[in-house]
């Protein structure tokens, strides 16, 4: 996965790559549960950071960037079931979970820097 500093387009590009990996994994009961829900969180991270962009505030800012985070976070969970269910896609999980964790490191800074802005 490429590195992009734009985070809006840097977070579309990992949503994008959660589908493009799911349409390659086995239909079976237990995917299609994990696929639904990973899809669902990987979306939200890129639809909450648009959202958190066009803030009304920077309190209003700082809350959907924390929604941000917490996507990610369930992200990265479900990620991490895909592997379990998956274990042949391991490789391409791993890549997908360092991303997720990169988004969530950059989400975390962000909220510590709002929260030093407002105290200084």
């Amino acid at each position: 996965m490429l590195k992009n500093y734009n985070l809006e387009e840097r977070t579309a590009r990992f949503g994008e790559a959660v589908i493009r990996f799911v349409k390659r994994i086995p239909q079976d009961a237990i995917n299609k549960r994990l696929i639904s829900q990973i899809v669902a969180s990987a979306g939200s991270v890129g639809a909450n950071y648009c959202e958190a962009n066009e803030g009304e505030s920077k309190k209003d800012f700082t809350h959907k960037i924390s929604i941000c985070k917490k996507e990610v976070k369930e992200t990265k969970h479900w990620l991490r079931m895909l592997a379990s269910s998956n274990p042949e896609c391991k490789n391409d999980l791993r890549i997908l979970y360092k991303e997720a964790h990169e988004l969530l490191l950059i989400f975390a800074k962000i909220i510590r820097s709002s929260h030093v802005l407002k105290i200084s």
